[in-house]
């Protein structure tokens, strides 16, 4: 995968992202119409007491307002999350900020990838948990963050660890995460505004029942919601799938050790899970689902094997099969010789 066509595939994905997270507000404004309609079929909004076509014509016409208002909601929402965003992650997921004096090695090899692309380096977090997993978040050059999991050090050599540094690192570089945390801030709102209404009509009795197209109403504006909210899903899985090839491209480029990343991808796989929400987990080195068929059709990251059969294609490593060592025991050497 040579320097030219990696950084075409990098143009190609921010320009797909650009477009895609373009369509975020035109979800919001296509789920909020359904919600209105929903709402005016179970008698909380008025309808016209005409025919459906009037019906929908007066909750088109309530987007005037309501779409603003909604905007000037999910403004404040976003500045919340834009300037808290790592709080919250740190939060959920229970990492905690490490300095190079606790973790020296792991400091040492982060802080010299960066300094190898020109970079400040970013800050080193870890999460005490068995698994093995990483990820990178941050918006802008000083707020960037890689954090690893307690189980990954622990088992990774030091090369391989090397290769997941850089491929985190990589996201850095193409801005990868700065588009994957605005991605999950939309999609939080957009899943903040079905809670809110969807609660709010489970726990309601309704409002008037003298709407003859309340039924009509309510399927539609089913209907619009289910579309919206599978498009935006749709949008994040696009978004984060085909990142993770060129990440692991970047990860050789940086490390010329394409055989230290396949690696590090064998000890991870089925060894990654952690616990948190959708829109955190499509940011990790892995979160490739058990299950097969449907759920990982819609998985947000390509299956392992898929990402190892193109770094053996294109990066020149090998493939050294499954691994079958637990945490702190690895059938491969201390270090991973770089290929020749």
């Amino acid at each position: 995968m040579g320097a030219v066509g990696l950084q075409t595939h990098i143009w190609a994905n921010n320009t797909r992202s650009v477009l895609l997270l373009a369509g975020f507000p035109v979800l919001v404004v296509f789920i909020l119409y359904g919600v209105q309609l929903i709402l005016m079929g179970l008698g909380f909004m008025p309808g016209t007491g005409r025919g459906l076509g009037d019906d929908m014509a007066l909750a088109a016409s309530w987007l005037g307002w309501t779409v603003p208002l909604a905007f000037v909601i999910a403004g404040i929402w976003f500045a919340i999350a834009y300037f808290g965003n790592q709080a919250m992650i740190d939060a959920l997921t229970g990492a905690r900020k490490v300095e190079r004096r606790t973790e020296p090695e792991l400091y040492n090899l982060l802080e010299n990838l960066a300094i190898s692309r020109g970079l400040r380096t970013p800050a080193l977090r870890m999460i005490e948990t068995d698994s093995l997993n990483a990820f990178a978040t941050g918006l802008h050059e000083g707020r960037y963050s890689v954090t690893v999991t307690r189980g990954l050090v622990n088992t990774l050599s030091r090369d391989e660890l090397e290769a997941v540094l850089a491929h985190e690192l990589t996201h850095v570089i193409n801005k990868d995460v700065r588009t994957m945390v605005i991605a999950s801030i939309f999609a939080g709102i957009i899943s903040v505004i079905a809670e809110m209404v969807f609660r709010g009509l489970l726990y309601s009795r309704g409002g008037r029942k003298d709407n003859k197209n309340a039924a009509p109403l309510i399927l539609i504006g089913v209907a619009f919601a289910v579309v919206g909210f599978v498009l935006a899903f749709v949008i994040r899985m696009m978004l984060s799938r085909t990142r993770e090839f060129v990440a692991d491209a970047g990860a050789v480029e940086l490390t010329k050790n394409p055989d230290a990343m396949i690696s590090a991808l064998r000890k991870i796989e089925g060894r990654s899970s952690i616990k948190g929400p959708d829109e955190l987990q499509q940011m990790f080195l892995d979160n490739q689902p058990d299950g097969a068929g449907l759920e990982g059709l819609f998985a947000s990251h390509p299956p392992i094997q898929k990402r190892i059969d193109a770094l053996v294609r294109f990066g020149g490593g090998s493939d050294p099969g499954p691994w079958s060592g637990g945490a702190g025991a690895s059938p491969y050497d201390t270090s991973v010789p770089a290929a020749g």
